[in-house]
């Protein structure tokens, strides 16, 4: 079996988007495969939704935190207090993610911090557990240009989606 890393932006997504994304997981779960998440808002949660529909007992998944959920979920919580992100999606990821967890496929880090440096270094553990990525980039999102900098450096195979979409 092979790990596909999913990166994506979480700010912004598209149907087109959506679309894609969809299609891709199910291909990769189709051939037997499995995901690799990072645990975020949008394509990460998606991805992780799909993975968990088709194989809910986590055995075609792997999420990767920079942090224990302890201090990711307190992360979330925050930035929903600062109207970043809502209180829905929140804890709907949270709730996504103690599942994860009961399931056995997720993969906390050792950071203490919820931070830019941190999510970077989840984006090198993503490829690290991946044979190949796919990465689905708005607006030439930074971290996912990380991610796919780091899979090709790695030499894995990149199947990029890009959008334009106003914000």
């Amino acid at each position: 079996m092979k790990w596909v890393g999913v990166s994506g932006s979480w700010r912004t997504t598209c149907p087109e988007l959506e679309v894609d994304l969809g299609r891709e997981v199910k291909s990769v779960l189709d051939r037997g495969d499995g995901i690799v998440s990072g645990g975020a808002l949008a394509v990460d949660y998606e991805a992780t939704a799909l993975s968990l529909g088709r194989f809910p007992d986590g055995s075609r998944l792997k999420v990767i935190l920079p942090t224990t959920l302890d201090l990711y979920a307190a992360h979330y919580r925050k930035r929903a207090g600062e109207g970043v992100i809502t209180s829905n999606q929140a804890e709907k990821l949270i709730k996504q993610l103690e599942l994860v967890e009961r399931v056995g496929s997720l993969v906390p880090m050792h950071y203490k911090a919820v931070d830019l440096k941190n999510y970077f270094h989840r984006n090198t553990k993503v490829v690290e557990e991946s044979d190949e990525l796919l990465a689905f980039q708005v607006n030439a999102s930074a971290g996912v240009q990380d991610t796919i900098d780091k899979a090709k450096d790695k030499g894995i195979y990149v199947k990029l989606f890009t959008y334009e979409v106003e914000e």
